[in-house]
């Protein structure tokens, strides 16, 4: 299994330690992420100049924030400065990020304009010669006579895309390299509902999962509780639940939110959904916990909880996951 680590800490300093730190230990990948105050782009160019060998990913970007051509340009810039070892990964966010966060109209559903921006995005990478871009869609329209790319290291730059419900999914399936898990993903989801659709696609899965390792194992699991009540927050995810018959968790955990009892969220996930999406405990047991994604990925992206974590306590458990499951510590 390769393993890829989610760049959460509490500053670019700590996770362009944490980069170099994977890379020393042996992973295969790290992944910046993106929110309204974290811009992915700059936080990876910080770990891509300081490590040598560990691919770099945006764990997500931002898809529709953004313009199809800037994203392809900071993908073709971070392919350049690490020496080829980029992977873009992008995802539309909810139309609350889009609308209340950017105040940029949103589509729905998202799926086709995400196929338009992936296949934009390719075109302007692979036009490297100089020749031009020309681009029409539903969605974009290019036309740059002149463009071209000079210096770039690759033709083709990894596109992965984020998704959790079928048609997104199915937009990863048709255009990408990869789909991006979400953090929600139950084992079971990932069986029923994600491999079937990636099936003959040679888009690989890399999903996200909610890691803390810790010798206190009841700090442990209550760490990833408290994320996931974080993402079941949003109605939109409770399609994972419906799967389980777990809807009832969902609004509970929804309701609380509106009320603003952060407490109540996390005690509305039982330890039976925590086991479905999580790797909790000391590092012998996280190790054991994740062999139960052997068959679904050879690519997880490990990813320490911090809704509610003090930054210390997300920075002990970025160092503790590196040393559990580095290959080479």
């Amino acid at each position: 299994m390769r393993y890829g680590l989610v760049l959460v800490a509490p500053t670019i300093a700590d996770q362009v330690r944490a980069a170099r730190h994977a890379e020393a230990c042996g992973f295969h990948s790290v992944w910046s992420v993106e929110f309204f105050n974290q811009h992915g782009f700059v936080r990876l160019a910080a770990c891509a100049v300081a490590t040598e060998r560990v691919r770099l990913g945006t764990g997500i970007a931002y898809a529709f924030m953004r313009t199809p051509l800037l994203a392809a340009s900071a993908a073709m810039d971070l392919d350049e400065l690490s020496g080829g070892r980029m992977i873009l990964g992008l995802g539309s966010g909810t139309r609350s990020m889009n609308e209340r966060w950017y105040s940029v109209p949103f589509d729905s559903p998202p799926a086709p304009r995400m196929r338009e921006a992936v296949r934009l995005i390719r075109a302007a990478i692979g036009a490297q010669k100089g020749l031009g871009l020309s681009f029409e869609g539903q969605h974009y329209s290019v036309s740059i006579p002149m463009y071209g790319r000079p210096g770039a290291v690759r033709a083709e730059i990894p596109i992965y895309v984020a998704g959790v419900n079928r048609g997104m999914i199915r937009t990863a399936a048709s255009v990408a390299d990869g789909l991006i898990g979400h953090p929600i993903f139950t084992r079971k989801y990932i069986r029923e509902r994600v491999q079937p659709e990636l099936e003959g696609s040679p888009c690989e899965l890399a999903p996200y999962v909610i890691c803390s390792v810790s010798d206190d194992v009841d700090q442990a699991r209550r760490e990833a509780r408290a994320q996931i009540a974080f993402y079941f927050t949003t109605r939109l995810y409770h399609t994972v639940l419906d799967l389980h018959g777990w809807r009832p968790i969902g609004e509970e955990i929804a309701v609380a939110f509106r009320r603003g009892d952060f407490g109540a969220m996390a005690q509305a996930v039982p330890d039976e959904l925590v086991d479905a999406i999580a790797v909790t405990g000391r590092p012998d047991e996280a190790r054991e916990r994740l062999h139960q994604w052997e068959t679904l990925t050879d690519h997880v992206l490990l990813y320490p909880p911090s809704f509610g974590a003090p930054p210390e306590r997300v920075r002990e458990n970025l160092v503790a996951m590196v040393e559990t499951f580095g290959p080479g510590h």
